[in-house]
């Protein structure tokens, strides 16, 4: 083995350091690298050099949980969510590389080119859920489920902190419907949890279970005056102690009046005159009265047309009958010719 060659697996191991732990954690990843060894090295690198990188690869791997814990940045565990997110990343870039057929010295420093841009993308990764993700309840108990990278093993880790979320004021009408909301943005990632419990706390601090269920919410309809007072909302967990635990101060105001608003068509003089009203026309009403006289136009264009068809028409028939009543007069004096006087003297003698 050239001494080039030698310190690109050396610093290929180094690299793999600080994002193998985790990501090799990943069923997908571990296949990933076992084809790489029996699929792919075969063709595109020495025999000798084989089992000198998978050695490397695997020993490196191995090393993560030497890595330096910080608080802000990295505690040895990280969430499903998290490994899925890096080890699709590694395996993007990895299958970019065998796509590329490269082969030889080359193939080492593209693999070392590419696993040191993954490192620090797993360790933004990383830090991310350090900062957002890791127990992000600002009160309760929170089961979060995390899977250690020097183990591989999923784990419920509790984030325990005050159960006593705080107090809520809540406003409601009478005769309106009261929503009580017991609900946190962490709740849906909680494992562990069971049941939202609301109660009614009394002067005399004793309670009243309302309403046992899944659902974070409370509806109450038409309330009434004594319906105001203090409630309580516990959500429980697998332990015996709540998740955390909400309280609501409740006021009913008197029913809501409705204000009659005068009508968009009428004009109200003010005080001092004597009443009057002015209708006006709304933007509805000038339209329909548009298409009224529209309309008309429309029926009024088509009598005169008829109108006008009819009289000509009848003219038409008239003259007819006029020409052929004088033709047939002429034509009947031509039939039967006048006899001179005399003529028809000698006729009858």
């Amino acid at each position: 083995m050239r001494p080039s060659f030698a310190l690109l697996l050396a610093a290929l191991a180094g690299c793999l350091l600080p994002a193998g732990g985790c990501v090799m954690c990943s069923p997908l990843v571990k296949q990933a690298l076992k084809s790489l060894k029996e699929d792919y090295l075969p063709g595109h690198l020495d025999v000798q050099h084989h089992k000198n990188v998978m050695e490397r690869v695997e020993q490196a791997v191995n090393d993560f949980k030497d890595l330096p814990l910080k608080e802000d940045s990295f505690m040895g565990a990280i969430d499903e969510a998290t490994l899925n997110t890096a080890s699709w990343s590694l395996l993007k870039d990895l299958n970019r590389i065998t796509d590329s057929d490269v082969k030889g010295e080359l193939f080492v420093k593209e693999l070392f080119w590419m696993l040191r841009l993954q490192k620090e993308t797993f360790a933004t990764y990383a830090a991310h859920f350090q900062k957002e993700a890791y127990c992000p309840n600002k009160c309760g108990t929170m089961f979060q489920t995390l899977i250690w990278c020097s183990t591989c093993q999923k784990q419920i880790h509790a984030c325990r902190k005050s159960s006593n979320c705080g107090e809520r004021k809540v406003e409601v009408h009478q005769m309106e419907d009261m929503i009580l909301d017991c609900e946190l943005n962490w709740h849906h990632a909680s494992e562990g949890l069971s049941y939202y419990r609301f109660y009614r706390v009394w002067e005399n601090n004793t309670e009243t279970l309302v309403s046992m269920r899944t659902a974070p919410t409370l509806t109450k309809p038409m309330v009434g005056p004594k319906d105001a007072g203090r409630y309580r909302c516990e959500l429980g967990s697998v332990n015996s102690s709540p998740a955390t635990i909400i309280y609501f101060n409740v006021t009913v105001l008197p029913t809501r009046v409705e204000e009659e608003k005068p009508s968009p068509n009428i004009v109200t003089q003010g005080k001092g005159t004597s009443e009057s009203s002015t209708p006006l026309q709304s933007p509805n009403s000038e339209n329909t009265l548009k298409v009224r006289l529209a309309g008309l136009l429309l029926w009024a264009s088509l009598v005169l047309t008829v109108s006008l068809a009819f009289a000509i028409l009848c003219q038409t028939k008239v003259i007819d009958f006029i020409k052929s009543s004088l033709f047939g007069l002429d034509n009947a004096a031509a039939e039967h010719p006048r006899v001179p006087k005399e003529k028809a003297e000698d006729r009858s003698q």
